[in-house]
């Protein structure tokens, strides 16, 4: 049989692709390999006999543009969250930051209290709000052909600022804001999910990663999808079979030719005018290699390094903090030693090999903002899941022995937890059908097993500048390589990463521009 284009990945970028060329009125494949579409955009009962629907894998949306809502008519309804975030003090715990939307007036104080005075709280609120202005004009241009970096900074409009983001260390960029080593932290953060690099890296790793993180929507909030991260693929797989395109599951491909545009799996083949690749570009070269094609541009040793923790618990565990209430410290993200010092020492620690002994993490409660995801038993009930992120777990210290790094580097995250609660995470954890804790825990190296992420790396390759590097590649849409017929429509695509549909918007609009 032959298709108009054929989409090699079922991941929410592949669906969006999907939904965006068959509603134009071309024939559409979709091959996923697993039983699902979704990829790590995926809801899923994680504890056995407990009707709680974890977001497993991504669970917050910001780079998602709300085009690509509108275009496609997507069921999807997305809850900003008042309290940005609570962050223990590194080392006294008995105190915290609590970052409230809804009360300034508090998180100025909470701020005086926290650092002896107002500098602090200043340095951020100009922070935030040169990269607001930032945001709202670099956001829409993802969803266009890309300019020239020339061209970025003019539309920015603050030379300074997009001068020090995309020519200095983002350490130096942080520490104008404030010394203050919690604050400091707070802001790093968000240049360290799901990338292995120091504040102080020469290779700017860092300071795309903190683009990316800050821009999305235009705002850089990040918002909980009601109904879990699967309600947002499933309103992709619906869009695109409404408009016609075929979604086969199940079918692992094998091969695929560019020079015939024959794609194979195990038990099918087709050919496609197009062939579009929503998974990692590594996963690609080996399906190309495998026609004898050359392979598309992209990075050796692709690495991701972080450990992602699910939970359910019985109730909100108690702080040693006892001015805050747990159900406004959860609602945001929760900073557990991601002081910046502390960060550099765990980056130090895992780059010399080791895993870090106090590791830095973040955590989020989806179930404060949204209960859709419990059954009614457990929504009417004080049960939370809690989502953990561990940073600097690069894949390199799984590898030769990955059951037993990754029991030992929970065992050191919960400790890291426990450092800054008032009672072990453990004796607040809910028990599954079979009465054992319903906490589970993915490495990298299982990420890479699971869903197919190169050395677990959550963004397919390292995050690249949402702009062209080269002149010939100014007008094009990031989702082009050697071959004419072959696109990138996934997260290793530029401008990708994130949950975002982004490159699948791309890739789409590269074929019928085409």
């Amino acid at each position: 049989m032959r298709y108009d284009d054929v989409i090699i990945g079922g991941g929410h970028n592949g669906l969006t692709a999907a939904a965006y060329l068959s509603r134009a009125g071309r024939r559409v494949l979709l091959l996923e390999r697993s039983a699902d579409v979704g990829g790590a955009a995926v809801s899923a009962r994680a504890f056995e006999g407990v009707d709680a629907l974890l977001s497993r894998y991504s669970y917050l949306v910001s780079l998602l543009p709300r085009q690509i809502l509108t275009d496609l008519d997507l069921d999807l309804r997305l809850i900003r969250r008042r309290y940005s975030s609570y962050t223990p003090l590194p080392g006294s715990p008995e105190r915290g930051l609590l970052v409230d939307h809804g009360d300034e007036p508090a998180t100025a104080a909470a701020f005086r209290n926290l650092t002896g005075g107002d500098d602090a709280y200043a340095g951020w609120c100009d922070f935030y709000a040169r990269m607001g202005s930032l945001a709202e004009r670099v956001f829409p241009t993802v969803l266009e052909p890309l300019r020239s970096r020339e061209a970025v900074r003019d539309l920015v409009g603050d030379d300074a600022l997009f001068d020090a983001l995309t020519t200095q260390p983002v350490d130096t960029l942080i520490g104008r804001v404030t010394d203050d080593d919690t604050v400091r932290g707070i802001i790093a953060t968000d240049a360290l999910i799901g990338t292995f690099a120091s504040l102080s890296g020469t290779d700017l790793r860092a300071n795309v990663c903190l683009l990316y993180h800050l821009i999305g929507g235009g705002t850089g909030d990040w918002d909980v999808p009601v109904g879990g991260m699967g309600a947002l693929t499933r309103s992709l797989a619906a869009a695109a079979s409404a408009s016609g395109a075929t979604i086969e599951t199940g079918a692992e491909v094998t091969s695929v030719d560019p020079s015939t545009g024959e794609v194979r799996w195990l038990g099918g083949h087709v050919t496609g005018a197009n062939l579009l690749f929503g998974c990692a570009p590594e996963v690609a070269n080996r399906l190309l290699s495998a026609a004898g094609a050359d392979p598309i541009d992209t990075e050796p040793d692709v690495e991701g390094a972080q450990l992602k923790v699910n939970m359910l618990l019985r109730r909100l565990p108690r702080l040693r903090d006892e001015t805050v209430d747990p159900r406004a410290a959860f609602a945001g993200t929760f900073h557990v030693n991601e002081g910046h010092d502390q960060l550099e020492a765990a980056y130090a620690a895992a780059f010399a090999g080791h895993l870090p002994e106090l590791p830095p993490c973040e955590i989020y409660c989806h179930t404060l903002s949204d209960r859709s995801i419990l059954s009614p038993e457990l929504a009417a009930s004080e049960a939370q899941t809690l989502t953990l992120f561990g940073l600097h777990f690069p894949a390199r210290l799984f590898r030769a022995d990955n059951e037993a790094a990754t029991k030992q580097a929970l065992a050191a995250t919960l400790r890291s937890l426990d450092s800054v609660l008032a009672e072990p995470i453990e004796s607040v954890l809910a028990l599954d059908a079979n009465g054992n804790p319903c906490i589970e825990v993915k490495s990298p190296v299982d990420l890479e097993q699971s869903v197919g992420l190169p050395g677990g790396n959550i963004f397919h390759r390292t995050l690249q500048w949402p702009w062209a590097e080269a002149g010939s590649d100014v007008g094009t849409w990031g989702v082009e390589t050697r071959h004419a017929n072959v696109l990138l429509a996934g997260a290793g695509a530029r401008r990708g990463g994130g949950v975002s549909g982004i490159p699948g918007h791309n890739a789409a609009r590269a074929v019928l521009q085409g």
